[in-house]
């Protein structure tokens, strides 16, 4: 006799719980590292907002119940004196510089992927012996289509982004198997003030009016014709956080409008 009864897969709990969890987010307190912390801490982590602005990490902290820390990450010694463990790290933190190579300041170049690069590895460094120890663990690095498509003008950024790519996945090898993840994720042009304040520099390197800068130079290759949001970005490094995602790592996922389908 054979139970004909059709068997349910189990099932997957729709929210995300994240009680009891530590999230450190970087550059969290403004754009999306702002968004993120929100999100995270409505899932129910404690929060710790990093970032150089100590005004606004104190403020972003006090908005979803975390803590601020604040701390340069152009300054890797700075990183190295810190007694950190997360759970989830999301190295979201990042400036730009818009000028051709022949005009790009060396040292603008070395500061940016010393920020942007050098400093997630650093942190990954510090968080990796404790999510390996609990057997769990998220790190979620915010690249950009960038990681995956150049534009001129910008050597450093788009340098930082595609290490930042390579040293995800290297970070996602090591950790298979521990009960730990490492991916990226791709936003095109998001509405933050990295983007607002790029709108004059690219209206010079192209001679063209600020105005025309977002359609015709930002989203000149997107199809969807529109900044994503940062709440956008952050829902989906919650999702990378949830239930089922255990054997996605060493990947990256895009919301760039369609950028990187043309």
């Amino acid at each position: 006799m054979t139970d004909a009864t059709p068997r349910r897969p189990p099932l997957v709990p729709s929210g995300l719980d994240l009680s009891g969890r530590t999230a450190l987010v970087t550059g969290g307190a403004s754009g999306i590292g702002r968004a993120c912390a929100a999100r995270l801490a409505a899932a129910g982590a404690h929060v710790v907002v990093l970032d150089r602005d100590a005004d606004a990490a104190t403020s972003a902290a006090a908005e979803v119940g975390g803590e601020a820390l604040v701390v340069d990450l152009a300054d890797p010694s700075g990183i190295d004196r810190l007694a950190l463990d997360a759970d989830v790290l999301v190295n979201n933190a990042g400036l730009q510089h818009v000028a051709p190579v022949e005009g790009f300041p060396p040292e603008t170049f070395a500061l940016i992927l010393r920020v942007m690069l050098e400093a997630p590895f650093r942190l990954a460094r510090l968080v990796l012996p404790g999510m390996y120890a609990r057997g769990w663990g998220r790190l979620i690095h915010i690249s950009s289509v960038h990681g995956h498509r150049a534009s001129a003008f910008k050597a450093a950024y788009v340098a930082a982004k595609h290490g930042l790519e390579g040293l995800s996945k290297v970070i996602a090898l090591e950790a298979a198997g521990r009960g730990v993840t490492s991916n990226t994720v791709c936003p095109g042009y998001v509405r933050t003030p990295l983007v607002e304040n790029q709108l004059a520099a690219q209206a010079a390197a192209h001679g063209i009016d600020e105005g025309a800068v977002l359609d015709e130079v930002l989203l000149a290759r997107t199809p969807v014709k529109r900044l994503v949001e940062p709440a956008e970005v952050a829902e989906l490094v919650a999702f990378l956080c949830g239930a089922g995602t255990s054997s996605i790592t060493g990947t990256s996922f895009s919301l760039d409008g369609g950028w990187t389908a043309t």
